[in-house]
């Protein structure tokens, strides 16, 4: 064998462990003979919120991703400020726009009461979001468990570890390239755009106040400008003011983000920069054409971002409630 092919080996080898490494931590149905009725109660509370909002499965992923990329998948958002400590919570990346806690309170609550003391928060996220995805029309994976509690939420830490919606190509492939992500697993991550919503101020400056000479992005198609300055006037302070963050019914099932970014409705900076990059919109092309492709590929990234800087064993603990550590 040559020396490339040894080294290829090598590599390939190290990567494999160190993939099981991290998943031998975590365990397919770490709760069925602690509390087999968990991850059934979790889904139980998620249907009964988006039937409520359907808004809030998009806020479920979305809570996963902002706890995931600031300090691992630890349910470190969930914790509330205190006198002294202003927690992830406050990062403006969050306040007001983060949404699903109550859904996770509900979980926790009737899971305490049956496995006191059993089910982590950080799981409970966890198993929330993949099932926000399948009931918006995505494929399901198996959640691997046993994540553990942190003690720890730092506003601070939002500001260097959430990416904003201002980044353009280079910079969003640094920002998931330092979590551990490629650059297509980036822009497969990118596409849970399909659903949800965005504030006004999250991308206001693209439609009034771009640049020195262009007041609004060139790269917007023009009708969808005009449709966004109707939903968010210039100078409004209104900070609830929300558009849906694609135009077409939002649902995993069409990846209609993708098709949104080839018409040049990207909402966000971040969301239109992918096809300024020849690398990039080739897979923005493919998700477009393939949705179901796009579906898998999703399934796998949000389960390796699920395994983000797990705290396992007796690191951290397991909260009775979410948003305080314990005493």
């Amino acid at each position: 064998m040559s020396a490339r092919k040894l080294t290829c080996a090598f590599i390939t080898l190290t990567v494999v462990l160190l993939c099981q490494s991290v998943r031998s931590k975590l365990q397919v149905g770490f709760y069925r003979n602690l509390c087999n009725l968990a991850e059934t109660i979790v889904k139980e509370e998620v249907r009964k919120g988006i039937s409520r909002d359907e808004g809030v499965a998009a806020g479920l992923v979305r809570l996963h991703f902002h706890d995931c990329f600031a300090r691992g998948c630890d349910a470190s958002v969930l914790i509330d400020s205190t006198p002294g400590n202003s927690a992830e919570q406050d990062s403006p990346a969050n306040d007001p726009s983060l949404r699903g806690f109550a859904v996770i309170d509900r979980a926790k609550a009737r899971l305490e009461a049956i496995c006191k003391g059993v089910v982590s928060c950080a799981d409970i996220v966890a198993f929330a979001a993949r099932d926000s995805i399948m009931i918006a029309g995505g494929f399901g994976y198996e959640v691997p468990a046993g994540r553990r509690d942190g003690r720890i939420s730092l506003v601070n830490e939002t500001f260097t570890n959430l990416p904003p919606p201002t980044l353009n190509v280079d910079q969003l492939t640094q920002a998931f390239a330092k979590k551990g992500f490629t650059q297509e697993e980036m822009i497969t991550l990118t596409g849970a755009h399909t659903i949800g919503r965005s504030h006004c101020t999250s991308f206001s400056e693209r439609l009034y106040n771009f640049n020195g000479t262009t007041s609004q992005d060139p790269s917007l198609d023009s009708t969808y400008v005009t449709q966004l300055k109707q939903r968010c006037p210039q100078g409004s302070k209104n900070p609830n003011l929300v558009v849906p963050m694609t135009t077409d019914c939002p649902s995993f099932r069409d990846a209609g983000y993708y098709k949104n970014v080839l018409a040049n409705r990207g909402l966000f900076t971040s969301d239109q920069t992918l096809m300024t990059n020849a690398a990039t919109a080739i897979p923005v092309n493919q998700n477009a054409r393939n949705p179901n492709l796009w579906r898998s590929k999703f399934a796998a990234a949000m389960l390796k971002m699920s395994q983000l800087d797990v705290l396992t064993g007796d690191a951290g603990e397991i909260r009775s409630n979410c948003r305080v550590i314990n005493s």
